[in-house]
């Protein structure tokens, strides 16, 4: 589905991305990023998204180097990403703002994504009235918009408490089960990641640290020392 080969992303003699490899083969799956401030993660999401352009290294999705292909021909060929802002439309119901999407996008199953992530009750609420964390879940319901294989979120629950988080990732895993999309999920609340996610890639200064299930990252000595700390 989605394969990263040497990737690196440099701003003068920076390296915010250091020849990172990575796989995600299986759909249907939950795939967390962590790494502590500067680890490279926003960065990553821009590079496979293709808002920045690597300074080496190629991207591959469904087998087909993407690498030099622009956002818009990513977004028609399934690959979403929402950021750590939400992108509501203010002064627009949250029901007109998915239909305008889906319009542009040729979704024909709206509903079952607003079932999905529990948004009907909120269809002709004004998007910028509604509490926070249903925006954030309004933010993931664009982004499933027009069927994608591959989502890309970035710190989807940036602002949210515990509890909010908590209810976030229970949506996040409901979404790609029952739709069978694979989720890249950038996010600082590590507990949520290694709860609810299938694999974990870690990162630090650039570089990838390791790939693997929750409990052999959370593990994994370059992790503690890097993000995790010595009680981890």
């Amino acid at each position: 589905m989605l394969r990263i080969e040497d990737l690196s992303v440099s701003y003068g003699s920076v390296k915010a991305l250091d020849a990172v490899n990575l796989a995600v083969s299986q759909k249907g799956l939950l795939h967390g990023v962590i790494g502590p401030n500067g680890a490279g993660k926003s960065t990553l999401m821009d590079a496979i998204t293709g808002r920045c352009k690597p300074t080496q290294g190629r991207v591959f999705m469904n087998g087909i180097d993407i690498t030099s292909r622009p956002i818009e021909w990513r977004r028609r060929m399934g690959m979403s990403r929402s950021f750590q802002r939400t992108s509501i439309f203010p002064g627009i119901t949250v029901g007109q703002q998915l239909e305008m999407v889906a319009t542009q996008l040729g979704e024909k199953n709206l509903h079952s994504i607003l079932d999905t992530l529990e948004l009907n009750d909120m269809y002709d609420l004004m998007a910028d009235s509604i509490a926070y964390g249903d925006q954030r879940r309004v933010d993931i319901a664009l982004a499933l918009v027009g069927q994608p294989s591959l989502m890309l979120l970035d710190e989807p629950a940036a602002g949210l408490s515990t509890a909010e988080t908590v209810k976030l990732f229970e949506h996040l895993l409901a979404v790609v089960r029952q739709r069978n999309v694979t989720a890249l999920v950038v996010e600082h609340d590590v507990e949520a990641v290694f709860k609810f996610c299938d694999a974990i890639t870690a990162l630090d200064l650039g570089r990838l640290l390791t790939t693997g299930t929750p409990a052999e990252v959370r593990g994994h000595p370059e992790v503690i020392s890097a993000y995790l700390g010595s009680s981890a």
